[in-house]
């Protein structure tokens, strides 16, 4: 098992008693240290306060770990960018009411506001003059991205 499935392993159920998720771990080696960044997220926004909370959880277990070794480390705690896919169904649901593009698996691409998400797929309201709205499976979904609004619309959908 590689350090970062340790690390993961060691860490998540200690994230998710805060009441958030373990995305990721990263470890990069610049030099004679490591850097450990762990990539959390929830139900909503984290703030800092939270991210703070997390941040002494996960160094409180990495701290004495014995699998972390002699190697000073320092741990980066933070959510996911929004360039992050969404390929979880809690993903999508989080990220209800914004515009996503979708990468179908023939090749065809979709963008539409996130109108409702169920096991199988997601509702999407497609176009601006004359609305609709598409149920997209998530099987024939490749790849998913929620796209960046400097003049987002309320959450009125």
């Amino acid at each position: 098992m590689s350090l970062v499935e340790i690390i993961h392993e060691a860490i998540a159920p200690v994230v998710e008693a805060t009441g958030f998720f373990l995305e990721e771990v990263h470890i990069v080696s610049p030099g004679n240290r490591r850097v450990v960044t762990c990539i959390i997220d929830g139900e909503n926004n984290l703030n800092l306060d939270e991210v703070t909370v997390v941040s002494r959880e996960i160094a409180a277990v990495l701290d004495v770990a014995p699998f972390m070794g002699d190697t000073p480390f320092t741990l980066e705690v933070t959510s996911p960018g929004v360039d992050r896919p969404l390929t979880q169904m809690r993903h999508w649901a989080k990220n209800k009411t914004r515009l996503v593009r979708i990468v179908m698996l023939n090749g065809d691409a979709i963008t539409g506001r996130i109108l409702a998400v169920d096991e199988t797929g997601v509702s999407l309201l497609v176009g601006e003059k004359d609305p609709k709205e598409v149920v997209v499976p998530f099987a024939d979904i490749k790849r998913a991205l929620v796209e960046i609004e400097f003049n987002r619309k309320g959450d009125d959908l």
